[in-house]
Parts: C-alpha cells; structure tokens; sequence
C-alpha cells in the first residue's frame, strides 16, 4: 500500500472552514446579543474590548442604500461566489486559493443568516435589559431586515489631533475604530491574502470569460466563412 502525506480533497476543505466559521461566528454573536445590553462594553486589555452594538449595513458598520436591497445583493452575491468556488473546487485549484474563497463565503453568510432571521427570532435590543429568543416569526424585524451583530473592538491608538491639522484639530483621535465581528474578519483576511498571493488567479476571473466569448466569436465566424465558400464545417467526432 503506498504511504504518503495525508491530504484533504479541496471539496472537504471548503466544507470545512466554510460551515466551521459559521457556527463559530453565530455562537459568539448568539453570545453577545444574549448576555449583553445593547451598547455595553467589557475591557478585556487597553486595546481590546468586546462592544456590542447593532448595524443595518455592510462590514465595520458600513451603511450603503437600503437595508432590504443590501440583504438582496448579497443573496446574490453569495450565490455567485458560492457557484464560483464550486467551480475552482472541481478544477482542482490551490489550496490556498480555495482556503482564501472559502473564508469570504463563510463571512458573507455569516452576517446574511443575521439579516435572514435574527429579527425573526430575537426581541430588539435594548440598554436597559438583554435580549432573548422569542416565537419565530415574533421578532423585531421582518425576514432579510434583521441587525448585524458586531462585537470586536480593537482602540489601538487613542489620542487627539494636534490643534493645526484642519477640520479635526482638537478632536479625538482613535485608531482602529470600528467595530467588526468574525465574520467581518473572515472577508477581510481572506479578501487581503486573495490580493497578496492569488492576484494572478483573481485576475484570471474576467479574462476567462472574455476568452471564451473571443473564442466562440472566432468559431462562429470561421463557420460562416466556411459556409459563404461551400466548404463544410469542421465537427468533432465522439
């Protein structure tokens, strides 16, 4: 019997991470949300805390359009790039390309499933009282309207811009901001390390399609090139 490393077929290794980082991304948010008030804050270092609050946006909070056509796009967007890594799953390509995919899928359904059902299935939160499981359906949000749980926040620097700078002079100054989930880390790492060691593959994306339309466009016209000369067309034999 031959010996050697053991490896993980590429399907097996979507899976994995893909359903992996789900469940852990909903059992801190289903944490969050059900033993913290809205707004509070528990000091973990000087550059780490766990805050939690609400967004009817995108990653770190941001908030583009409305809030029903944002949860369409990215059904559809999910859908895409579910349907694209199946595509690079049977192609056989890198693992580390298909890790990276699969980390930005995880991300983008982790926060959709709070989108698709939290305001199903929570009560809204509050500063005064944790929330809590209600009755399906009894939430405070129809389906696709339901918040975002965010809960990372990392204040690496904090301090105040000095008095000449224009604008800002005067004001607080905080590096890093916003507050993100895992989810949120997932897509970043994954979209960040895609940029740093799989441009070559992410820039294959649109020129394979455009390829294949050049490629079919030539076969059409050489056909009816063949047709205008009385020549037969050329057919592939099974």
């Amino acid at each position: 019997m031959r010996q050697g490393k053991l490896s993980i077929s590429n399907g097996w290794l979507a899976t994995g991470i893909v359903a992996s980082a789900i469940v852990i991304d909903q059992i801190i948010k289903i944490w969050v949300k059900t033993n913290m008030t809205l707004h509070e804050s528990i000091r973990l270092f000087d550059w780490f805390y766990i805050s939690f609050v609400e967004n009817n946006g995108m990653a770190y909070g941001m908030q583009i359009g409305s809030k029903l056509a944002l949860s369409l796009f990215r059904v559809v967007a999910i859908g895409l790039l579910a349907y694209y890594l199946c595509t690079q799953v049977r192609k056989q390509a890198p693992k580390g390309y298909i890790v990276c995919l699969s980390m930005v899928l995880a991300g983008a359904i982790g926060n959709l499933i709070d989108c698709m059902f939290y305001g199903m299935v929570f009560n809204a939160s509050s500063e005064a009282y944790t929330s809590y499981f209600v009755d399906f359906g009894t939430g405070y949000a129809p389906f696709l309207m339901g918040k975002v749980v965010d809960m990372f926040y990392f204040p690496l620097i904090v301090s105040t811009w000095p008095q000449w700078v224009p604008v800002w002079g005067g004001e607080p100054f905080i590096f890093f901001s916003p507050v993100f989930n895992y989810a949120d880390a997932n897509i970043s790492v994954g979209v960040a390390l895609l940029l740093l060691f799989f441009r070559k593959e992410v820039s294959q994306i649109g020129a394979k399609s455009e390829a294949g339309g050049e490629a079919d466009e030539k076969t059409g016209a050489e056909a009816g090139m063949n047709v205008k000369a009385g020549k037969p067309s050329k057919s592939v034999e099974a």
